[in-house]
């Protein structure tokens, strides 16, 4: 059993890489933009998105230590971006004996992800393509939040999809 904490820029390949994952472990899949798009489609307009997000994350580790207190492998499909997300994750794989792993998406090249933020198909909540320099791009990449001490795959999401499955399930079963 492992708890999988996905790192990454929106529209890096979180959620594709996830899913692909889930499709050779079964594990389950707990996603950020699901929670907090339903969370932002049924509040009231006043709310804060913001407000909404960490309400969206309360009811994401409810159920991530739910499903791993039942003995499933569970893979939380969020950017990781506040060191609090990678402290609550570690604890709960340890609370519930889970192997914690971490895998990050990278994508150095702002055109293409750009490409792919205008090309899904987006929730409510999720972002479309965005203005940032490429002078300025290794910078925000680098605002993930990673566990110290702790052994993270960073995967380069630009190759296709079967270029590094194998090596991310391999780390996962480690």
């Amino acid at each position: 059993m492992f708890f999988l904490q996905m790192s990454g820029f929106p529209g890096s390949g979180k959620s594709t890489l996830a899913k692909e994952i889930g499709k050779y472990t079964n594990a389950i899949i707990v996603d950020h933009d699901i929670v907090k798009s339903a969370l932002v489609e049924e509040l009231p307009d006043d709310v804060d998105p913001k407000r909404a997000g960490g309400i969206a994350y309360h009811i994401e580790w409810a159920l991530v230590d739910y499903h791993l207190s039942q003995r499933h492998s569970v893979i939380l499909d969020s950017p990781c971006l506040y060191d609090p997300l990678v402290e609550k994750g570690i604890a709960l794989a340890a609370k519930h004996r889970a192997k914690y792993k971490y895998v990050e998406c990278i994508l150095n090249d702002i055109h293409t992800l750009n490409e792919r933020l205008r090309a899904r198909e987006r929730m409510i909540t999720q972002i479309g393509p965005v203005d940032i320099p490429e002078d300025q791009w290794q910078a925000v990449i680098n605002r993930a939040k990673k566990p110290s001490g702790l052994p993270c795959m960073q995967v380069d999401t630009s190759l296709p999809l079967g270029e590094y499955i194998y090596d991310v399930l391999s780390y996962i079963h480690q």
